[in-house]
């Protein structure tokens, strides 16, 4: 007979948990339903599970730690050896394959232990300006709560809720499956309680024996200045009521913020274009700038060149939860006049020859690196 530990893969010192983990591997790996008609697999997924039921049980594993493997052959675990798994007859592996195969059973599936409600999710749109300087809004919403008339026990007025009779208030049963490799005794939920543990024989009418009705919620909500597009608000404990005693969910609230008709934003600094005229590029001049909040003069060199952008500092979004603003940028595009008359046209053509190539100097630069200093 092999040793358990070296079945299972784990040292002498092994932890229960890592005991555990080695044997849930090693029997989804050998277990029939994963490997149907091989011989060789359900020998290994018995050796599997001797060894388990072996060093699982402290009693046992004290046992065979002291007298080795031999004592397996005997009465030394009180089972008559392996025995072509009869040795495991009413051993609990409900827990154990629950988690393996995702079925039901255990103790931590007993639905009358406190249990934490459900999260709610929420929308709430606002402008830019709101999502920079921060504003309040009110959100509507549905939630599970208690039942406002039974108080969450589910039951009409001078009743009480049962304990369940099959399940004597676990919230589970024991049952047996017998399989070709022998008698497996697991748990699963009472049917008669549905895993609650009590009955209720007279249930209220306002919630049909639930204890939970939907209801309407109003809350107001604080939206921190500077928050940005797609960021989420966590407002502890609104969101659906618990079970049995549990706390309540969380709300979260997804901030959408409408696009602004003149400014974008990249993180806390918002970027505007300015359309200046000719004139105004070419001798300076002191032009109109919106912010935020309000109108602004900014002067603008001679000479303005356009794609050209200043800064304006602190004119931007507000640090979230700090002291301090990002900036504002924008970039100068000098608009073209559009439908001249004739007088207009004559005046540029003349201001155009009073003009000399000193005055254009990109485009000097740039012919001459093609042509040479005197083809432009």
């Amino acid at each position: 007979m092999r040793d358990y530990y070296e079945v299972l893969g784990v040292s002498k010192t092994a932890s229960d948990d890592e005991i555990k983990k080695a044997y849930r591997q090693l029997a989804k790996k050998y277990h029939p339903d994963m490997n149907p008609g091989d011989k060789e697999a359900e020998e290994k997924f018995k050796e599997v599970n001797q060894a388990y039921a072996v060093l699982s049980d402290p009693e046992k594993k004290a046992r065979y730690d002291q007298f080795g493997p031999e004592a397996a052959e005997g009465n030394g675990f009180g089972g008559g050896g392996f025995g072509g798994f009869g040795g495991f007859e009413g051993f609990d592996f409900g827990d154990i394959f629950g988690d393996i195969f995702g079925g039901g059973g255990g103790t931590r599936a007993r639905r009358n232990g406190p249990q934490r409600g459900d999260d709610l999710a929420q929308r709430v749109t606002i402008s830019f300006e709101e999502a920079a300087f921060g504003c309040k809004k009110e959100i509507k919403y549905t939630k599970v709560d208690k039942c406002g008339e039974c108080g969450g026990s589910g039951c009409a007025e001078g009743s009480s809720p049962k304990t369940c009779s099959r399940c004597n208030g676990t919230g589970q049963v024991r049952v047996q499956q017998r399989t070709p490799l022998g008698v497996f005794q697991s748990t699963k939920t009472c049917d008669a309680c549905g895993g609650r543990g009590q009955t209720i024989e007279n249930p209220c009418k306002k919630c049909r024996g639930t204890g939970m009705n939907s209801t309407t919620k109003t809350v107001e909500v604080t939206i921190p200045a500077g928050i940005d597009n797609g960021q989420r608000l966590s407002l502890r404990g609104l969101g659906n009521a618990g079970k049995n005693g549990g706390p309540a969910g969380d709300l979260y609230i997804s901030v959408v913020v409408r696009p602004h008709p003149v400014f974008t934003r990249d993180g806390f600094d918002i970027y505007c274009e300015i359309p200046i005229t000719f004139p105004e590029a070419a001798l300076g001049a002191d032009i109109r700038v919106p912010t935020l909040e309000e109108e602004t003069t900014f002067k603008i060199p001679e000479g303005t060149q356009t794609g050209t952008s200043f800064t304006l500092k602190g004119k931007g979004i507000p640090f979230v939860n700090g002291r301090g603003r990002g900036d504002l940028i924008f970039k100068v595009v000098v608009e073209v006049p559009r439908g001249m008359n004739e007088n207009q046209k004559d005046a540029l053509r003349k201001f155009a020859e009073a003009c000399g190539k000193s005055n254009y100097s990109k485009k000097e630069k740039f012919f001459s690196k093609i042509f040479g200093k005197d083809k432009s």
